[in-house]
């Protein structure tokens, strides 16, 4: 569609001689998604919907990064509470303290972190007791 509308003719008419005509070379025919229904047609409208996607894409965040870090403490305590193994729970709080020691060394801007690493062993020690009753 690189060419000009011509004068005299409505603005519609011509684009839709132009879709036409690209579907009838076969432009449309193997573009991702073809035939299937769009995403979101079931949610209602929000204006910011492409930047929402686009953060999620990239992996950013709205919340400072002190903010998020501290979701994510609160999320690893408790998937290392629900691990099927010890050996997941440790791994999962390695994890979480390699981060949060990281975010001591060099403060993450926005609020306090007010976080200190795991006790690894004092976290295992409560799972096992409350999965022991």
């Amino acid at each position: 569609m690189t060419e000009r509308k011509p004068p005299g003719i409505s603005f519609e008419t011509w684009a839709d001689r132009q879709i036409r005509e690209a579907e009838a070379r076969g432009d449309f025919d193997d573009l991702p998604g073809r035939g299937k229904p769009l995403r979101g047609l079931d949610k209602p409208y929000d204006p910011m919907w492409w930047v929402k996607e686009k953060m999620a894409r990239e992996g950013l965040s709205l919340l400072p990064s002190a903010l998020v870090l501290r979701k994510e403490a609160e999320d690893a305590l408790a998937a290392a509470r629900a691990a099927g193994s010890e050996a997941e729970a440790r791994r999962i709080l390695a994890d979480i303290n390699d981060k949060i020691r990281e975010a001591l060394r060099r403060p993450p801007e926005g609020p306090p972190l007010d976080l200190v690493p795991f006790d690894v062993e004092g976290v295992l020690r409560e799972r096992r007791e409350s999965r022991a009753d």
